[in-house]
Formats: C-alpha cells, sequence, structure tokens
C-alpha cells in the first residue's frame, strides 16, 4: 500500500463587515384598547414610510412580531392598561446612510431602535478565499512532512471539513448594540463597522512517495 498523509490545514482572516441588522420597535400603551390600536397602525405606517424612503439601501424588512395584550397589575382585575407592539427587522448595505438612518427612525414617535449587528452575506466570497487558504496550508504542512522522511506528494486523496467540524464558519463576535428613544433631536451617527472572523478548517489526505529511511533515526 503506497504511504499516505492526513493534515489538518487551517486560515483565518479578518474581513470588513458587508451587512448591518438593527431592530426598530413601535411600542404604545394605554388604557383604552382601541386608542392602542390605532395608534400602532398609525405610527407603524410612519416607520414603514421612512423606511420607504431609503429605497435601495434597505436590503430586507421583516415583521418579527406583532403584540397586543392587556397588562394586569394583579390576577382577576380588569387591566390597567393595553401594550401593542411591532418588531420590525431592518438590513442594510450602505453604511453612510446607516449613520443617519438609525437617529432619524428613532426620532419618529413611538419607535425605539436596537442594534446595529454586523454581518456578512450568506456565501460571501471571503468565505470561499478563506477555505481556499485553508486548503493551500494543508498541501504545504503535507510537503513539509514528506520532505522529513525524504519522499515527496504524490497524488491528493481526499478533502473533507465535515470531519474538521465545517470550514468558512464565522466566529461569532459580540457585536455593540445601541438602544435609542428618540427623544432628543435626531443627529448623525458615527458609526465604525465591525470587521467579521472568518475561519476555517480542512482535512486533506495525500498519497506520498516511498519514503527514503536509510538516514533516518529508528
Amino acid at each position: 500500500m503506497q504511504p499516505t498523509i492526513l493534515v489538518r490545514g487551517e486560515a483565518i482572516r479578518e474581513v470588513p463587515s458587508e451587512l448591518a441588522v438593527f431592530n426598530a420597535s413601535v411600542s404604545v400603551r394605554d388604557r383604552d384598547k382601541d386608542a392602542v390600536l390605532a395608534r400602532l397602525t398609525e405610527s407603524s405606517a410612519v416607520l414603514r414610510a421612512l423606511l420607504d424612503g431609503y429605497g435601495e439601501a434597505v436590503e430586507r424588512r421583516e415583521t418579527g412580531g406583532v403584540q397586543v395584550y392587556p397588562d394586569f397589575k394583579r390576577a382577576g382585575e380588569r387591566p390597567a392598561a393595553y401594550v401593542g407592539n411591532i418588531d420590525t427587522s431592518v438590513t442594510v448595505s450602505d453604511f453612510e446612510v446607516l449613520g443617519e438612518m438609525l437617529p432619524r427612525l428613532a426620532a419618529a414617535r413611538d419607535v425605539s431602535i436596537t442594534g446595529p449587528w454586523w454581518q456578512l452575506r450568506r456565501g460571501s466570497k471571503a468565505g470561499a478565499e478563506v477555505r481556499k487558504a485553508a486548503i493551500t496550508d494543508a498541501l504545504d504542512r503535507a510537503r513539509e512532512y514528506a520532505s522529513a522522511v525524504g519522499s515527496r506528494v504524490d497524488q491528493l486523496v481526499e478533502i473533507s471539513d465535515e470531519v474538521a467540524g465545517g470550514g468558512g464558519g464565522i466566529v461569532p463576535i459580540a457585536a455593540r448594540a445601541m438602544a435609542y428613544d428618540g427623544r432628543e433631536s435626531a443627529p448623525v451617527f458615527q458609526l465604525d463597522p465591525q470587521r467579521q472572523t472568518i475561519q476555517a478548517t480542512v482535512l486533506v489526505r495525500v498519497t506520498i512517495t516511498e519514503p527514503d529511511l536509510s538516514e533516518q533515526t529508528v
């Protein structure tokens, strides 16, 4: 059987963020349920109109949840008030617009903002590049091991990232979150997008030529 070498290749890169995600929440509280529904509808329409004004800068927006419920101070009593809430997740790719967008949305009535969380696009080219770098690292190691026994790499047998836990995964980063209640005048925020750490790990199996062990210490 021809000798084989199994090596692990790794690569880590820091790359610029490609997307920013934040949450816009419309929250209303009132003793009258109909008033809550009316104001919730009005304020959420204003929020939608503001987001519409940013056009293609908003890549995606999704309603995360709608809640309207009574707030009881004590069990068995009549509700002290009614609460309404609509959450919207917003994805933005234009970071220059983002600095003006966040305070403007937060200044709207009943709107609060949380975020942003920085991300890469799904299927980002950065992931492919780091996986290639991991394979290159594995092959370099294989050549070093082969050379150590007077041999050389002959044929590639297998490349796998499943056994190694999956290549090209994003290492979790604690994103800075900011909350704004819109009570002050709306300034323009100076934001510093966080760089994303990408890590890939692969296993590479190669065959090597017959080792020359004549000078190796047993």
